[in-house]
């Protein structure tokens, strides 16, 4: 690839990740004909610029404002990372923009579980619902569980688990302005949490497991 050919290195996990480190840093991601890119000093920059302007035809657009739907706004404080507009979309695409707000994204004295006796709901809706929340978790890491969850019963839904991702998408209406904040001053250690509910399910007994990775005080998994 000419990235590659260039000296850049390409991600290990993430493919379309190329970035290129000695005493300089530069960092760039692909996706189809859109590219971000960023490093120090400027004058490197400058180069990448320069060296992609004599293969392909770009056009620059300046500081990063949007990607793949994400809202991006770059404070002194830090990097501030949203999808308020994709949110607000989803609320009014599934007709609930006038219902009431849910203060929590689930009940939290019942769990959702398989529904044998209740009136099967059209799976193509139900399944959208699910496929939009799952986009949305890219910024909102605290609907995942939920999302999760209910996305466990897309081949035999119910209308117990259609309220239920109903509650999620009321619970995002209220919280559409949510974001996550990556701070510029903070310290490369990294640190996992993680968490186990021992054979919590209550269809099969399976236990559900999850974990999230800090780098200094920013959440990157």
């Amino acid at each position: 690839m000419y990235l590659g050919e260039k000296g850049y290195s390409r991600g290990e996990t993430d493919k379309t990740l190329f970035n290129k480190t000695n005493t300089d840093l530069i960092v760039a991601q692909t996706y189809v004909d859109d590219i971000i890119f960023g490093g120090f000093p400027k004058t490197i920059v400058n180069n990448f610029i320069d060296i992609m302007k004599s293969e392909f035809e770009m056009s620059l657009v300046g500081k990063l404002s949007c990607f793949l739907g994400l809202q991006i706004k770059q404070r002194s404080e830090g990097i501030f990372i949203s999808q308020e507009k994709y949110a607000k979309n989803i609320v009014k695409k599934f007709g609930l923009d006038q219902s009431q707000y849910k203060r929590t994204p689930v009940v939290t004295h019942a769990k959702i579980t398989k529904d044998i006796v209740g009136i099967a709901v059209d799976h193509k809706l139900y399944r959208s619902m699910i496929g939009s929340l799952l986009y949305l978790t890219t910024s909102r890491p605290n609907i995942a569980y939920a999302v999760g969850i209910c996305a466990r019963y897309q081949s035999d839904s119910h209308i117990s688990h259609l309220n239920a991702v109903k509650r999620i998408i009321k619970y995002v209406h209220r919280t559409t302005y949510f974001e996550i904040l990556y701070f510029y001053d903070t310290s490369f250690e990294l640190v996992g949490y993680c968490d186990a509910d021992w054979a919590g399910s209550a269809d099969d007994r399976k236990s559900t497991f999850g974990g999230c990775f800090f780098l200094g005080n920013n959440l990157v998994s």
